[in-house]
């Protein structure tokens, strides 16, 4: 039995439409045996002429198996078999910053939102332009979705939106697309300043606020800009460093931290000391995590829920719905101020 003999047999499942039967006789004929990786299937003209489907709708079942990972279609040469899990329901590319806490977080939650019906391939461009380009190059046009967290460079652009808005989902950093494209994403320097007049009160029983930034990491510039202004509008004696030396804290200052990179080293040398946090230390943290409750009694941070994004963008999936939303920030107010 061939492929078109499989797709003729359920024409008699009035149940299905003309397209849907091309979908399940392609999934009949992967898990008889008919298909394997690597064969090729029948031309769209091949199947008009054998099925006496219209054209449109051939490549309509076509594209649902590439959206789902079966096959993907090579340019001159045909569409190919790439697997035989006939169980997924789409295939999705997950493309990160990097596996940290709060993007492994992100990640869980988007897994067990899906459900095992979904495949999920993920990848990290870790700020680099060349890897983020590098990495659209080699998944463009195998994948029925494509989740991304951009790196924020408008010269990226043209390549992220060579992905039809349908397929695409920007979340976490946000970036100007096409007003048709949907997205998940934080702002930083609203929010990040309202939050730290909130905590007012508390900073200013410290002599001076600390903020580590690093200009050449993925750190969001809209912290930078709230801190900045945040100080020179409150007449807070601030200061930004880029990097921590190991032994160098001091009584009476407050140290933010938007990457979790030297938060670690400075809570090691303060444990190794005799100053208090809360008291003679202050700390202030982006990004929330299950460790920083815990930890010298909690850690204040200022944090979107990624737990709550990744429901979001599970939803958006999953709908198939237009989606463009900005996640609020959270002030997690413990003991560290």
């Amino acid at each position: 039995m061939t492929l078109v003999d499989k797709i003729k047999n359920l024409q008699e499942v009035n149940l299905l439409s003309k397209h849907e039967q091309i979908v399940h006789g392609v999934i009949d004929a992967l898990q008889s045996g008919i298909l394997k990786i690597g064969d090729q299937l029948p031309s769209i003209n091949i199947m008009v002429s054998e099925l006496g489907f219209a054209r449109k709708t051939i490549v309509k079942a076509y594209e649902e198996l590439k959206e789902r990972g079966l096959i993907e279609s090579k340019k001159l040469k045909g569409y190919f078999v790439i697997s035989e899990e006939t169980k997924v329901v789409l295939r999705v590319a997950l493309i990160l910053f990097s596996f940290q806490r709060f993007q492994e977080e992100f990640y869980n939650a988007f897994r067990k939102e899906l459900g095992k019906k979904y495949q999920i391939d993920v990848f990290f461009h870790h700020n680099n332009r060349t890897i983020f380009s590098s990495i659209f190059q080699n998944i463009q046009g195998k994948y029925g979705m494509y989740v991304v967290a951009p790196i924020p460079d408008l010269s990226l652009r043209p390549l992220i939106e060579l992905i039809p808005p349908a397929k695409l989902l920007i979340i976490d950093r946000y970036i100007k697309l096409d007003k048709s494209y949907s997205y998940i994403s934080q702002e930083f320097e609203e929010s990040t300043y309202s939050k730290l007049i909130e905590l007012l009160p508390k900073i200013i029983k410290y002599k001076k606020f600390v903020l580590f930034f690093k200009n050449d990491a993925d750190y969001p510039i809209g912290i930078l800009k709230a801190f900045n202004r945040f100080c020179a509008d409150y007449s807070i004696t601030g200061a930004v460093v880029d990097k921590y030396k190991s032994g160098s804290i001091q009584k009476g200052n407050l140290y933010f931290f938007v990457s979790d990179t030297y938060l670690w080293d400075v809570l090691k040398d303060i444990r190794n000391s005799e100053f208090k946090v809360g008291k003679e230390i202050g700390i202030l943290s982006h990004n929330d995590h299950v460790v920083k409750e815990i930890i010298f009694g909690g850690i204040t941070t200022i944090s979107t829920d990624f737990k709550e994004m990744a429901k979001q963008a599970a939803s958006h999936i999953k709908l198939k719905k237009t989606t463009q939303l900005i996640m609020p920030s959270n002030l997690i107010k413990r003991s560290s101020l």
